[in-house]
């Protein structure tokens, strides 16, 4: 009879403590789902407005023009 109560005993810590740490593994899994939602979301770009960063042609027109680039330019020449 002692024997069938420590084993009854045992069990139920055992499963108790299997419990616990499965309740745990759980959250573990569960906040990793949820940061990887958010990257996917991120990633999708589904929820974004894009509208504000469209550029606007017109306004390009008001861009002077730029210089050419000079690529021979020479650090060992002196300009006087």
């Amino acid at each position: 009879m002692r024997l069938l109560a420590l084993m009854i005993l045992f069990s139920v810590v055992l499963f108790g403590a299997e419990n616990n740490e499965t309740k745990k593994n759980i959250q573990e899994q569960m906040k990793k789902e949820q940061k990887y939602a958010e990257e996917q979301k991120f990633y999708r770009a589904d929820e974004y407005d894009f509208k504000g960063a469209e550029v606007n042609e017109e306004s390009l027109k008001n861009i002077p023009d730029q210089p050419e680039y000079n690529d021979d330019f020479d650090m060992d020449h002196t300009y006087d």
